[in-house]
């Protein structure tokens, strides 16, 4: 029983979360919490959360990224990106899918808020895929509806996905560069990463996944024609 109540950190955080307390108050609390029923004095607990602050500090960095990115969505850029898609004429089904992945990618390397499943996929991508499908090949089979509603889904992970980390100031960034630093120290190792050096290594990955992903979509045009010139 005396090593199982220094859990109660963790009864605290769910039951704070389960009563939508302040998140980081919470957290706090937990921790001192803990630290007290696990022997600690103020100082050290104080001590532990100063050092744990200053040792991920880095992790609040994408604060200075919002005032540039809401900037850029208060002017239209959404707004943008929905008309340049809309003004495509004559789109198959893979040539848009491509175009949406290459938007989706460039957008995610800067960190920038457009697209998601609920917001764009759904409502505008999909449809408009199966509609290109339909204008070309008539009355399109279940089994292609699903295919496209799959591909269109494909398009925001793999966007999303592999060009994130080439933002210096994406979370993902900021928490592989403290994860990898703190690893380092608690090793011995005389190493430091950088979110500048992450963000490089992370840029021909992301061009990688744009060119599989355009690839993969012309293929598909390709074998929807060779599927329903069949029928």
């Amino acid at each position: 029983m005396g090593d199982a109540i220094k859990l109660i950190g963790i009864v605290i955080v769910v039951i704070g979360f389960v009563c939508k307390f302040d998140t980081l108050a919470v957290v706090v609390v937990a921790g001192i919490v803990t630290g007290l029923v696990g022997g600690m004095s103020i100082m050290d607990i104080l001590s532990t959360l100063g050092t744990a602050f200053l040792t991920n500090r880095t992790a609040t960095l994408f604060v200075l990224t919002l005032p540039v990115i809401g900037l850029c969505e208060r002017m239209g850029l959404r707004d943008k990106a929905v008309d340049f898609i809309k003004g495509i004429k004559n789109a198959t089904t893979g040539r848009l899918l491509a175009i949406w992945q290459t938007i989706r990618t460039i957008c995610s390397a800067f960190s920038l808020r457009v697209g998601g499943h609920a917001q764009f996929i759904r409502p505008l991508i999909n449809p408009m895929a199966q509609a290109a499908a339909v204008a070309k090949y008539g009355e399109i089979d279940d089994q292609t509806e699903d295919e496209i509603k799959g591909m269109a889904a494909s398009t925001e992970n793999f966007g999303n996905f592999f060009a994130q980390n080439c933002f210096m100031g994406s979370s993902g960034t900021l928490l592989i560069v403290s994860t990898l630093n703190e690893i380092f120290k608690s090793n011995g190792i005389a190493q430091e990463v950088t979110a500048n050096q992450i963000a490089l290594q992370s840029i021909p990955i992301a061009i990688i996944s744009v060119v599989v992903g355009v690839v993969y979509a012309l293929w598909y045009d390709a074998k929807l024609k060779k599927r329903y010139k069949k029928k």
